[in-house]
Formats: structure tokens, C-alpha cells, sequence
């Protein structure tokens, strides 16, 4: 069988089902019509047939017709309050790295660690979580897989065989998915999670309330990993390593000036309650977001243009934005059109099973399908359906949602798994069984460690 173009029989048999299910069911009942639109989403977001971004639109073009969205449903998903939390990091994100702000952070991070191999492991390790904290995991791996590469290619022929340039690389990927669970602003599928709960279920999860587990579980998972590659290492921890350079170069007042700023938006996110009391008035989370992000436009930097122009932002990645819209406008129809009920009812075989138990079996559902699935599609789909069982059996609603969407980004095996183990492998440096390998062993101790945490926390 030659030339078969498997996308577009993916597409057509995508496009078969929907058309299948509607006329089977003659589009009157709006459940039947919420699964087949919730079904096409997931099926494209699954095999990507199409750019997932593509897909997130979906809603807007046929959630009215099949009845499923009204149009207000449909603006509060797409214009949710998070997706401009995510679109005033992603601003304060472009200021960081059009000044190299990030170069600064880890030259510093890995000069202040030392130069031998297991401490360079530790310091790309760290440099990496503290920057993918604040900037998107995507951008973080992409910013620091050329340095990490530098690395690799400065070591003597010999040695680029051996298992320090595979940790090395694995520190990038890993890291940065590690460290985005950090914050709330973080990872995509933190956000999403949060305006569910808040639109869905009334629950907010502010900046705080996610740092007090995500903190905790990032800088748990970060040691954890550079245990396990200073344990792989062997004889290669005990080299010395001369040979490396970190160049240091001094602050610009341009760098000073957008750290300042973010380091605002930071104590604003950070002490929103006791800012609260001093202040007297009212802030979310999204506005010291967007403030942060104007105050680039707007204050000068040392040759008096602003530290961004309107140029600047065609590297914003509107996609993410839209994904959001989509992932939300999907939770919405699965929940207004009786969708999650129906699937509650499945988990009632459930009922009775201990927290222990329940939590397990989320923490581990949700890393490991998170190798295959889209971590953020993932989120938009199983946070409604978990948040609904734990409120109709009585739990508390963040004791699983939280755990889930943690789990949600911290899948280390595959190179489809996140896009910074996507963007590591694509170096070519790397094979898929050793990402594999040590993926699978980091996935368990994250398992066992969430599991942890979550009992502590939010038990």
C-alpha cells in the first residue's frame, strides 16, 4: 500500500462519525450533539491531524447551529480571565528574552554551581525549573537547549558518547516541564484547570492557593531528578571538567528595567492578600498580568523607545490562547448538555473506594496519558468529569482537580509526551529508548511524590 495519506483518512473517518452520530440521532438532542462536536475535538486533538489550534475553534462555528453554546457561553470561554493571566506572562515572557534576561539567569545559576559534571547537571536543572516557573515550558526548552548543546559539542570526542550529554539534554526537557508546575502561570494546563473550577464549579484557584502544592512538588521533583542522573552518572561524577567556559557579562540597564517589572508582577501574584489589606481595593490575578505587560510598552528603555513594541509580539503564541478558548468552550458543553453527568454515572462503581485509592489511580491515569495525549487537551477533558464525581461523592473538589492536572505535566517518556521532550529530541542527540528509560523511572518517583504531597496538602 503506497502513497496512502494518513492524516486525511484520519480526517474523513473523524468527519464520518460526526456526520454519523448527528443523523443517527436526527441533531435534535443537544447531548447527542455535544458528543459528537466533544468527540471530533478530541479525536483531532488525539492524532493532530490538523494544528490543535485549529481545532480549539471548532466551537465557534458549530457550537451555536448544533445548540450546544450560546453565545455567551461561547464569550466567556474564549475570553476568559485566565487566558489573559496567560496573555500578560506571555508578554512579560517576550521582555525576558528580548533583553536575555533568561542567558543572564542560568550564566549566573550555572557559574555560581561549579564547573564539574554533576554540578553543571544541577545547575541546568535548576536554571531551567526557575525560568520555566515563569516563562512557558515551550519557550524555557527552547531558550535553553542551545547552551545545553554548546556543552555537549565543547566536550572531547571521547566523552560525547557517554551518559553526561544524555542527562544533560534530559535536564532541559525535564526541567522545564518539572518547573512549569510550579506556578499557575506556568504550564497552559495549570490555567485551564483553574478557570473550570472557576467558571464551572465557582472555585478559585488563585496564584497562592496553586504555589502552596506546585512549589512544593517542583522543587521535590527537581532534586529528585538530579538524584537520579547523579546516581546514573557512575565513574563520570568523580571527572573534572576544565574545559568549560560560562561567560559572564554585566547587567544592562535595559535587563534591570524588565527585571523590576517582573519582579513587581511577582510580589503582586505573591502577596495579593496582604497587599489587599494595605491597599483597600480589589485585584485579580490577570490584571497585574496585563499591568506588567503595558508597563513594557510603556516605560523606556536605554535609548528611549519602549523595552517592546507591537513588532515584538508576532512571537507571542497566540495558538496557546485559542487552545485555551477551546479546552473551556468544550468543558462548558460537556457540562451544560448533560455530558458529564452521564459519565459521572460510570464512576459510580467508584463510590465507596477509599481517597487513597482514588487519588492513585488519578495521579497515575493522568501521567500516563499524558505520553499520549495533548497535556492541555487532556485538562480540558477530565477536569469537568473528575471535579464532578468528587462533588457528587462528597470530596473536596481540588483534592483530585489539583493532583490530575499536576499529573498532567509531568509525563517524561515520550517525546510527544510535552513539548519540551519534543523539542530536546528534535536535537537529534537523543534516542527514544533512553528518554524512555529514564522517563519511565522519573515518572514513578513523580507519581510517588504528588501522591505525597497531595495527602499532605490538600488531603
Amino acid at each position: 500500500m503506497k502513497n496512502i495519506n494518513y492524516p486525511s483518512l484520519l480526517i474523513g473517518f473523524g468527519l464520518f462519525m460526526f456526520a454519523a452520530i448527528l443523523f443517527l440521532t436526527g441533531a435534535q438532542s443537544t447531548l447527542w450533539n455535544a458528543i459528537a462536536l466533544g468527540g471530533l475535538m478530541i479525536f483531532f486533538w488525539v492524532f493532530e491531524v490538523i494544528p490543535i489550534y485549529v481545532t480549539a475553534l471548532l466551537p465557534l462555528i458549530l457550537g451555536i447551529p448544533l445548540g450546544v453554546l450560546d453565545k455567551s457561553q461561547l464569550a466567556s470561554a474564549y475570553g476568559d480571565n485566565n487566558v489573559y493571566l496567560f496573555f500578560g506572562g506571555f508578554i512579560l515572557a517576550l521582555g525576558l528574552e528580548k533583553w536575555n534576561v533568561h542567558e543572564q539567569v542560568a550564566r549566573r545559576i550555572i557559574g555560581l554551581v561549579g564547573q564539574s559534571k554533576p554540578r553543571i547537571l544541577f545547575g541546568f536543572l535548576m536554571s531551567t525549573g526557575l525560568l520555566s516557573m515563569w516563562i512557558s515550558n515551550t519557550a524555557t526548552a527552547l531558550m535553553m537547549l542551545p547552551m545545553a548543546m554548546a556543552m555537549v559539542h565543547a566536550l572531547p570526542k571521547e566523552e560525547q558518547g557517554g551518559k553526561f550529554p544524555v542527562f544533560l539534554l534530559l535536564s532541559v526537557a525535564y526541567a522545564a516541564s518539572i518547573g512549569g508546575v510550579g506556578t499557575l502561570i506556568g504550564s497552559p494546563p495549570n490555567t485551564q484547570m483553574a478557570s473550570i473550577l472557576e467558571s464551572s464549579f465557582g472555585i478559585q484557584v488563585d496564584f497562592f492557593t496553586w504555589m502552596k502544592i506546585g512549589l512544593p512538588v517542583a522543587i521535590t521533583m527537581l532534586l529528585a531528578c538530579f538524584a537520579l542522573f547523579y546516581i546514573g552518572l557512575g565513574k563520570e561524577r568523580s571527572e573534572k571538567q576544565t574545559h568549560f567556559h560560562v561567560e559572564r557579562h554585566p547587567w544592562t540597564k535595559n535587563q534591570k528595567r524588565v527585571l523590576t517589572i517582573f519582579a513587581v508582577v511577582v510580589v503582586l501574584w505573591s502577596f495579593k492578600e496582604l497587599i489587599l489589606q494595605w491597599i483597600g481595593f480589589t485585584y485579580r490575578d490577570e490584571s497585574v498580568a496585563i499591568l506588567g505587560g503595558i508597563s513594557l510598552f510603556l516605560l523606556p528603555g536605554e535609548n528611549k523607545k519602549p523595552l517592546l513594541d507591537w513588532k515584538d509580539t508576532e512571537k507571542l503564541p497566540w495558538g496557546i490562547l485559542l487552545l485555551f478558548g477551546g479546552g473551556l468552550a468544550l468543558a462548558t458543553m460537556f457540562e451544560e448538555n448533560g455530558v458529564i453527568e452521564e459519565l459521572s454515572a460510570l464512576f459510580a462503581q467508584l463510590n465507596g473506594t477509599s481517597y487513597f485509592v482514588l487519588l492513585l489511580i488519578v495521579i497515575v491515569g493522568a501521567v500516563f496519558a499524558s505520553e499520549v495525549l495533548s497535556n492541555l487537551a487532556m485538562v480540558s477533558i477530565f477536569t469537568p468529569l473528575v471535579a464532578a464525581f468528587a462533588l457528587e461523592y462528597g470530596l473536596e473538589i481540588t483534592s483530585l482537580v489539583i493532583p490530575l492536572t499536576l499529573g498532567a505535566s509531568l509525563a517524561f517518556m515520550l517525546p510527544v509526551g510535552t513539548p519540551p521532550n519534543a523539542i530536546v529530541f528534535s536535537s537529534g542527540l537523543l534516542k527514544v529508548n533512553q528518554m524512555v528509560r529514564y522517563g519511565f523511572i522519573l515518572n514513578v518517583i513523580g507519581i510517588a511524590i504528588m501522591f505525597l504531597f497531595s495527602l499532605l496538602i490538600l488531603g
